[in-house]
């Protein structure tokens, strides 16, 4: 009997308030709350760098500043020394923040009021200066103290968000703290996931404060992080009797004059996730090479829509897209999958021709598995648009399209109308031609065994991500290829 394995919530920044405020209606104390978030922080920074004796810890005006101002007072009361400094003058602070600055202050502290000439001084700084609410670029004194912050070259440790990321987004819009370890409170907020927000975030650990997110039921979480151990759970063994007939035939319709490398890497990652058959549909040019790589996938020379029919119809799953140019050859492809009107994945330039030569196209028995720029193109939004708003992007994507849609790039998106997962895995050695190609393949063949488009493309992006971390834990992330994948690909799709 299999065990299900959930995925981690992920929760927008007003609805992790909401909690807030919650606990604190039903005979809570928002200071406690406080306090809690402070000693949680001031362990976590403890335990990861115990030999530190001298801290930076830079308060902002809100609640954030008051965990801030907690967390000092805690290290002060341990005999470290503390740098304590104030972007808000403590004169204007209000509520629980208040009752937290008294509290630094009746622990033998000074505060300094932020001054461009100050010099950080801390073997450790503490970001407790903007917190979920901030949105937009930092300015001022904040976007001062981040520049120095930043520049001071130590570790630095953020309090649930780096100061200058939005945390529903993971759009940075300015400057931004660069992160070591960043401790996040009450429930896991899904910007913190996705996008730039990488890039600033460092580690991430959550401290639930003993709020149980779960228990506010009507707070449906935005998202969900995916988890490795999923894969066991989800992908179902072969039954004894299994044959390739009950595997699914893949038909890949890849690689026009002069792009064979993205039709052979799709097709193999096709077979290697354990599709039954697989077809290939290529230029000619490029059948010669297929049959000497990878003798066990079908690979038919087409010249155009024509040489396609009877190969289309013969297949149970088609992917198309990769490397099929958007000429003649690209658009006859297309046209021949779509009027074939079977589950499909489309990536690259079938993505392209749809938004220019199908607008009108809307299916869902399809995996649409752009990167930001083909969603810019599918949407009409700018690239830079699409990364601002990542989820709002592939949820837009899903409405007008259908289907279901991985939008790719740091964090990876998976929308099926209901339900949006967030791959956490991957790395920066994906940043090579052909990663793409991979992930069609890969969630292509899932799909002739699944049957189901969403199921599918939430498997496929979490073997494909997984695969690459495995890759480059083994021989490093430059120069880690698509096709160095295959075999780690093939182990996932076996947990």
């Amino acid at each position: 009997m299999q065990t299900r394995i959930e995925a981690r919530p992920l929760y927008l920044a007003a609805q992790v308030r909401d909690m807030d405020r919650r606990v604190i209606a039903e005979g809570g104390e928002g200071f406690w709350l406080m306090r809690q978030a402070g000693e949680a922080a001031y362990a976590l920074l403890r335990a990861r760098w115990p030999r530190a004796r001298r801290l930076c810890v830079l308060c902002g005006g809100g609640n954030n500043g008051g965990d801030g101002y907690v967390l000092a007072a805690l290290a002060a009361a341990d005999g470290l020394t503390v740098q304590l400094i104030a972007l808000t003058s403590p004169d204007k602070l209000a509520g629980d923040a208040r009752r937290a600055f008294e509290l630094a202050a009746e622990a033998g502290l000074d505060v300094l009021g932020w001054r461009d000439e100050l010099t950080l001084d801390g073997e450790v700084m503490v970001d407790a200066m903007l917190g979920t609410g901030a949105r937009g670029a930092p300015r001022g004194d904040v976007a001062s103290a981040i520049a120095q912050l930043n520049a001071a070259g130590r570790p630095v440790m953020a309090l649930d968000v780096p100061s200058g990321v939005d945390v529903d987004s993971g759009h940075v819009e300015g400057a931004a703290v660069h992160a070591t370890l960043t401790l996040t409170f009450i429930a896991d907020k899904l910007g913190l996931h996705t996008g730039a927000a990488l890039d600033h975030v460092g580690e991430l650990t959550l401290a639930d404060l003993g709020v149980e997110a779960s228990a506010f039921t009507d707070l449906v979480p935005m998202g969900w992080r995916q988890d490795a151990q999923q894969l066991a759970a989800s992908l179902p063994r072969r039954r004894p009797s299994a044959h390739k007939g009950t595997q699914g035939h893949v038909l890949v319709v890849a690689g026009a004059p002069g792009m064979g490398g993205a039709a052979l890497m799709t097709s193999e990652m096709v077979a290697r996730v354990g599709a039954g058959k697989v077809s290939l549909a290529t230029d000619a040019a490029h059948v010669a090479a297929s049959l000497t790589r990878f003798p066990e996938i079908m690979a038919h020379g087409v010249r155009g829509g024509a040489d396609l029919a009877a190969l289309v119809t013969a297949a149970d799953v088609l992917a198309v897209g990769p490397g099929i140019g958007t000429g003649a050859w690209g658009q006859a492809a297309l046209q021949q999958v779509l009027a074939v009107g079977k589950p499909c994945v489309v990536d690259a330039d079938g993505l392209n021709l749809l938004a220019s030569h199908a607008a009108e196209t809307r299916r869902d028995d399809w995996v649409l598995t752009p990167h930001p720029g083909e969603a810019g193109r599918l949407l009409g939004w700018t690239t830079a648009a699409v990364q601002r708003d990542r989820r709002g992007a592939v949820i837009a994507l899903q409405q007008r399209w259908g289907g279901c849609v991985v939008l790719k790039g740091p964090g990876t998106l998976i929308y099926d109308g209901e339900r949006l997962d967030l791959c956490p895995y991957g790395n920066p050695g994906m940043a090579s031609g052909g990663m793409g190609d991979a992930l069609t393949g890969i969630v292509a063949g899932l799909l002739g065994q699944l049957g189901d488009p969403a199921r599918a493309a939430r498997l496929g992006v979490l073997i494909h991500a997984l695969a690459a971390d495995a890759a480059a834990a083994d021989g490093g992330q430059r120069g880690l290829l698509a096709s160095d994948l295959a075999s780690y690909a093939r182990r996932l799709a076996n947990p």
